[in-house]
């Protein structure tokens, strides 16, 4: 196979006939699949007179028509990015005129998409609406089959840094880093064909689309789409498909934690359900334990399409805090400020290194040699290593502060005050000092009867932590401000304190 787009063709022959893909209430076999990507690329060539290397965008939620785009524009090597739906009409102008677009697809709720196109500079030669406009030329296309025209090596997927500091970077992902992340994941996750999984993660986030639904595809198996995370239908969806696998960020999790009827819901089609995103706190790790969840813990960045590494369930309890050991066919270091490799169980930064490492960042060859400098990519994850070879990340490089000389890891001190009875989530940034340079403040969400006080959670920390790493001040908040992937932007937290 030479790209992703082989995959429908494949999947098509080998199971044709085999449900692919579930979404409001329609189900399509891979055979019907590989026909509607057919469809679309013809009418991509004819009408639109998209080639190779061209830009082509969507604006859309979780849908059958998302992964039509992403399969059509792969079949004719062209090159797909799916935009994040909850930014702004600038943002969105920023990216569309970043990368050049061509072709924007896009859902009629998500009008800032229209008046970014709009904006003065930004180039989109044609916008199509998926709803009656996209099921019109779907519908007079031609279903002659195409052959796929993408090398490995060539350019499927522009995915942008989610942006929570600075301007987003394009990462520029291949149809072998695709393929390569997949057979990485197939062992690890232990995929098949007889698997079924729910994508409720945005198909705009490389989780949603690089964790399950292209590792699906490359088995064969069966995905139940969601077009968006609702806590009620996730549970609803569990009862009526019987996922084996299940993927939800930590704020998910939670959120299905606070169902009034969530001890009802039979888990027991599922063979593995992985926190990713971020770290889990101990709570939610109690809780779906106790239900019999098999709970697993994953790692991976953006440009590495995604997988990096996976704590597995049996370890989720043993070796609580790490990210597991890197995936099949992938490498990892830990480093110090010369690349040279640490002391086990010293602090350094994380390197990866596989062929699911990313071609580098769209138009920036300055930032793509610094990020991928010795043939290593550096994650700017700072972390360590144990005699096992499980992998603890301490924090993001870029989070580290700096007090009075000392180097301060805000995950240290989050994890230490989620142990606190009546902390529900903590989240850690540096505020300036004119002492110490910075002090850490803890931006926590508290929960119970009495309410916490700022005096509390310090003592509580100073009894657990070095001084300098104790917060300096609380702030108590209802909730934190999330990207839609349910990461905290810390820098708006640190916009707070100004």
């Amino acid at each position: 196979m030479q790209g992703i787009g082989d995959w429908a063709v494949k999947r098509a022959l080998i199971s044709g006939n085999d449900v692919a893909f579930v979404t409001g209430g329609k189900e399509w076999t891979y055979g019907e699949f590989n026909t509607r990507v057919d469809k679309l690329a013809n009418t991509l060539q004819n009408t639109f007179h998209v080639r190779r290397g061209d830009r082509i965008s969507a604006v859309v939620i979780n849908s059958i028509e998302c992964l039509e785009i992403l399969f059509a524009a792969a079949k004719l090597g062209a090159i797909f990015t799916p935009i994040n739906v909850r930014l702004t009409k600038r943002e969105i102008a920023y990216i569309l005129d970043d990368l050049g677009t061509e072709l924007l697809f896009v859902h009629d709720m998500f009008t800032q998409a229209r008046e970014a196109a709009a904006e003065p500079g930004v180039r989109v030669r044609n916008i199509v609406a998926i709803g009656p406009e996209y099921d019109a030329l779907m519908d007079t296309a031609e279903a002659t089959p195409v052959t796929p025209q993408a090398n490995p090596d060539d350019v499927a997927v522009i995915m942008y840094t989610s942006g929570t500091t600075g301007r987003p970077k394009g990462a520029m992902l291949t149809h072998e880093n695709l393929r390569a992340n997949a057979a990485a994941l197939t062992p690890s996750f232990g995929l098949s064909a007889t698997d079924v999984t729910l994508t409720a993660l945005p198909m705009f986030h490389i989780g949603g689309l690089g964790l399950h639904t292209l590792p699906f595809i490359y088995v064969g198996a069966r995905n139940v789409i969601l077009q968006a995370f609702v806590p009620a239908q996730v549970a609803e969806m569990i009862g009526k498909h019987k996922p084996t696998q299940l993927l939800l960020v930590p704020t998910m999790w939670e959120a299905l934690m606070a169902l009034p009827d969530i001890e009802s819901i039979d888990w027991s089609s599922l063979n593995l359900a992985i926190i990713s995103g971020a770290p889990a706190s101990v709570p939610v790790l109690q809780f779906f334990n106790s239900l019999g969840v098999p709970l697993a813990e994953g790692f991976g960045m953006t440009e590495c399409a995604p997988g990096i590494a996976m704590l597995a369930p049996e370890y989720v309890s043993k070796k609580a805090g790490s990210i597991g050991r890197a995936l099949f066919d992938i490498d990892t270091r830990i480093v110090d400020e010369m690349d040279q490799d640490v002391p086990v169980g010293d602090v350094g930064e994380l390197l990866v290194r596989g062929t699911n490492v990313f071609a580098g960042y769209w138009m920036r060859p300055q930032e793509t040699a610094h990020a991928l400098r010795g043939g290593w990519f550096h994650s700017g994850d700072m972390g360590r290593v144990d005699d096992d070879g499980f992998i603890t990340l301490v924090d993001r490089k870029k989070d580290m502060l700096i007090s009075g000389g000392e180097n301060i890891y805000p995950r240290e001190i989050e994890l230490t005050l989620s142990e606190m009875p009546g902390v529900e989530a903590v989240s850690v940034v540096g505020a300036t000092d004119p002492k110490w340079g910075e002090t850490p403040v803890a931006f926590v969400i508290a929960t119970g009867v009495p309410s916490l006080s700022e005096q509390e959670v310090i003592d509580f920390a100073r009894e657990r932590l070095a001084k300098f790493k104790t917060p300096t001040r609380v702030e108590f908040v209802d909730a934190f401000p999330l990207t839609a992937t349910g990461k905290i932007q810390k820098n708006l937290l640190r916009e707070q304190l100004n």
